[in-house]
């Protein structure tokens, strides 16, 4: 899977929580977020994409 869908899939994700087109976080902790997301793709194939991200950035945004 490619990393620069899943870093665009983030922003669009970033974009409906904040009006700014820059993500408020840090290049580490955006790799560690692409690295969550394609992890649980691996783990679940079946998962859609969009769903993941979604709920990886949820999570990370409410703790």
């Amino acid at each position: 899977m490619e990393k620069k869908l899943v870093i665009k899939m983030i922003n669009n994700c970033f974009k409906q929580y904040y009006e700014t087109d820059s993500i408020p976080i840090s290049e580490q902790e955006l790799e560690q977020l692409i690295n969550r997301i394609l992890q649980w793709k691996e783990d679940e194939p079946a998962a859609d994409l969009y769903e993941i991200v979604n709920d990886v950035i949820y999570e990370y945004l409410t703790n």
